[in-house]
C-alpha cells in the first residue's frame, strides 16, 4: 500500500471519552450562559421557520402570477410582500441571532483551554513524565477549536437541516403521498449513508490522523527545545529526518482519509442526482395527470434547492462533526481522568510554624517497579536543622524530598509537616511554604523580576532588588539592557548555569518559606560561581529546616547532619567526620570523591 514509516498510538495518552460524555460536555459548555443561549435560540428558530415558509409563498406567488393579470395584480402583490418579508425575515432573524451565538462561543472556547489546563496541572509529576508536553498543548489548543467547530455545525447545520427536512417531506407528503414517501425515502438513505461513514468508514481514520497529527506537535516541540543538544552532536539532519517519517506518517493517514471522505462524497452526489431528477420528474407527473399546478412546480424546485442545499453539504458536515469529536476526545476524558494525588475533600490550609519534618512508618513505592523502595521508613528532622542526603544514584535521595512535597502519595504510614498530615492540608498551601532551589532551575520565558517573584508575585521591584542581592544576582541583572525587564528565553535558556542558579536563590530568599530544599544546587557550576553561590546558599539556610542533596560530598560537611541513603534506608547517620571514622559507606563514598579509592584500585 505505502512505504510510510508507521508509529503506535502513544499508550501514555489519555483514554478517548465515549460520545455521551462528548455530548453532555458541549451541552454544559451551552448552558454555561443560558441568557445567551435561548435568547439565540428563540432568533434562530424564528429564521429556521422563515427558511421552512419559503417554498409554500413561492407557491403561492407563483400561483397568482400564473392568473388574469388585469384581476389578478392584488393577490400578485400580496403575495410578493409576503414573499419578500418571509426572507426578510429569515435574513433578519439569522443576522441578529449571531450577535448572540459568537459572545456565547468566545466564553466556552477561553473556558475550554482554561479548564484543560486545570486538569492538565492536577495530574501527577508521573503522568507528566509520561506525555510529551508538546503533545499535551496540542490536544488543549485543538480542543478549542473543535467545540467552535462541533458547536456550528449542530447549530448552523444539523438543527436547521433536520427541521427543514422534517418539515418539507411532511408538507409533501400531505399533498403527493407518493412524492412524500419518495422524498422521505431518499433524505433517510442519504441521512443513514452519512452516519454510517462517519461513524464506521471514517471514524477509525479521523482518529488515527489526529493521533498522528499530535505527534507532529510532540515532536517539534521535543526537537525545538532540545535544540542545544541537536546543535552539540550536529544531529540536524537526523532530527530533520525524524520529523519527515513523522509528517509521512500524518501525511499517509490524511491522504487515506481524504481518499475515503471522496469516495463517500461520490456516492452522496449520485443519490442527490437521484433526488433531484426523481422530485421533479414525479411533479411534472403529477402536473400532467392534473394533480399540481405551476404553484406546485415552484413548490417542488424551490423545496429542492433548499433540501438539496442541505443535503449536499451533509456528508461534509457530519465529516466535520466526527473530526471535531475527535478532536475533543483528550480534553473531555482529562475531566473524569482522576489525579494520582488529590486534596481531601476537608483539606485545609497548611499553617506553617518551625519547620519539623517527620516520616512515620512510611511505605512507598513507584507504580513501575516491582517492590517498594521505602518500607517501614521514620525520621524527624528537627526545626532548623540542615540534613543533608547523600547515596548511590537511586537510593531514595530525590523521591524523599518529593514525599515531603507531596508530589506522590504514601503507601503508607503517614507524613507529618509541623504536626501536620502532609494529605490532610492542600497540596498549594503546603508546597507555598517549601522553597526549591533545583540542579537545573525551572525559569519561564517570561522576565527576570516575573521569574525572582514568581513565589511572591505581590512582590515590589524593591522586594526583588533585595532579595536577588542577597542571592549574588543583582550585579549581573543591573548590566542587562532592560535589567530586571530581561526575558531569559525558554527555560532560561539566555542565562548561564550559574546565572539561572542564582535566580533561584533570589526567587527562594523572596519566597521566605521555612523549609528549603537544595536539590544538587552546585553540582554543574564551575568552582569561582559556585563559591558565590555557596555563599548565598549558607545565608538562605538561616533559620530554616534545609534538605540538601548532593553527590559532591564537599558541599555537605558543615551540615547538621548527613542522612545516607541505600535501597531506601538509611544505613548512617552523623556528622561528616564521625561518619569518615565509621569507615562505612560514607566514608567509602568520600574517598571515591577524593580518589584515593581509584587509586587503591
Amino acid at each position: 500500500m505505502t512505504d510510510a514509516t508507521h508509529f503506535d498510538d502513544d499508550e501514555n495518552g489519555p483514554l478517548k471519552a465515549p460520545l455521551k460524555d462528548i455530548a453532555a460536555y458541549i451541552w454544559k459548555r451551552w448552558t454555561t450562559y443560558p441568557v445567551w443561549l435561548w435568547t439565540f435560540f428563540t432568533l434562530y428558530t424564528a429564521a429556521v421557520a422563515c427558511d421552512l415558509l419559503l417554498p409554500l409563498v413561492s407557491s403561492r406567488l407563483i400561483e397568482a402570477l400564473s392568473g388574469d393579470r388585469i384581476s389578478n395584480q392584488s393577490e400578485v402583490w400580496t403575495s410578493y410582500w409576503l414573499f419578500a418579508g418571509v426572507a426578510l425575515g429569515l435574513y433578519m432573524f439569522r443576522n441578529i441571532s449571531v450577535r448572540f451565538w459568537i459572545p456565547l462561543a468566545s466564553r466556552n472556547m477561553k473556558s475550554i483551554v482554561v479548564d484543560g489546563f486545570r486538569d492538565v496541572q492536577r495530574f501527577s509529576a508521573d503522568w507528566h513524565a509520561n506525555n510529551f508536553a508538546g503533545a499535551t498543548v496540542r490536544r488543549v489548543s485543538r480542543a478549542m477549536n473543535a467545540y467552535d467547530t462541533i458547536s456550528d455545525t449542530i447549530v448552523w447545520f444539523v438543527l436547521p437541516a433536520t427541521i427543514v427536512l422534517i418539515g418539507i417531506t411532511a408538507i409533501t407528503f400531505a399533498k403527493w403521498p407518493l412524492i412524500g414517501l419518495f422524498v422521505a425515502i431518499t433524505i433517510g438513505l442519504m441521512l443513514w449513508l452519512n452516519y454510517w461513514t462517519a461513524r464506521h468508514y471514517l471514524a477509525d481514520d479521523y482518529t488515527q490522523t489526529n493521533t498522528a497529527d499530535t505527534r507532529i506537535g510532540a515532536a517539534l516541540a521535543d526537537s525545538v527545545g532540545s535544540n542545544a543538544a541537536v546543535k552539540a552532536f550536529g544531529a540536524e539532519a537526523r532530527e530533520e529526518q525524524r520529523i519527515s517519517d513523522i509528517a509521512e506518517d500524518w501525511r499517509w493517514k490524511a491522504e487515506r482519509l481524504w481518499l475515503k471522505s471522496t469516495n463517500a462524497w461520490i456516492i452522496q452526489n449520485i443519490l442527490l442526482f437521484v433526488f433531484q431528477a426523481g422530485l421533479v420528474g414525479l411533479v411534472v407527473m403529477e402536473w400532467t395527470n392534473g394533480r399540481a399546478t405551476s404553484g406546485d412546480a415552484a413548490f417542488a424546485v424551490t423545496s429542492y434547492f433548499l433540501v438539496s442545499g442541505y443535503l449536499r453539504t451533509l456528508g461534509e458536515n457530519i465529516r466535520m462533526l466526527q473530526k471535531g469529536v475527535a478532536d475533543i476526545a483528550d480534553v473531555v476524558a482529562y475531566q473524569s481522568q482522576v489525579a494520582d494525588v488529590v486534596d481531601a475533600g476537608d483539606a485545609k490550609d497548611f499553617v506553617p510554624s518551625n519547620g519539623e519534618i517527620r516520616f512515620e512508618n512510611v511505605a512507598f513505592g513507584y507504580r513501575n517497579q516491582d517492590s517498594q523502595l521505602y518500607r517501614d521508613f521514620s525520621l524527624v528532622i528537627a526545626p532548623g536543622e540542615t540534613a543533608a542526603l547523600v547515596g548511590p544514584t537511586g537510593a531514595g535521595k530525590s523521591t524523599f524530598v518529593k514525599l515531603v512535597q507531596r508530589l506522590y502519595d504514601v503507601d503508607a504510614g503517614a507524613i507529618r509537616i509541623d504536626g501536620q498530615d502532609v494529605r490532610a492540608v492542600r497540596q498549594a498551601s503546603l508546597r507555598r511554604f517549601i522553597a526549591t532551589v533545583p540542579q537545573d532551575p525551572a525559569l519561564f520565558h517570561r522576565s527576570l523580576f516575573e521569574n525572582i517573584a514568581y513565589g511572591r508575585p505581590e512582590a515590589t521591584l524593591a522586594d526583588v532588588e533585595a532579595a536577588a542581592k542577597r542571592a549574588r544576582a543583582h550585579d549581573f541583572i543591573v548590566k542587562l539592557p532592560k535589567g530586571y525587564d530581561t526575558e531569559v528565553g525558554e527555560r532560561g535558556v539566555k542565562l548561564s548555569g550559574g546565572e539561572r542558579q542564582r535566580v533561584a536563590l533570589a526567587r527562594a530568599f523572596l519566597a521566605d518559606a521555612p523549609i528549603l530544599i537544595l536539590d544538587e544546587a552546585t553540582s554543574s557550576l564551575d568552582t569561582e560561581t559556585e563559591r558565590d553561590v555557596q555563599a548565598a546558599m549558607s545565608e538562605l539556610k538561616e533559620g530554616r529546616t534545609t534538605i540538601v542533596i548532593a553527590h559532591r560530598l564537599s558541599t555537605v560537611r558543615n551540615a547538621d547532619r548527613i542522612l545516607v541513603f541505600e535501597r531506601g534506608r538509611i544505613v548512617e547517620q552523623g556528622r561528616h567526620a564521625e561518619l569518615v571514622q565509621q569507615d562505612g559507606l560514607y566514608a567509602k563514598l568520600n574517598r571515591l570523591a577524593q580518589g584515593d579509592l581509584i587509586a587503591a584500585e
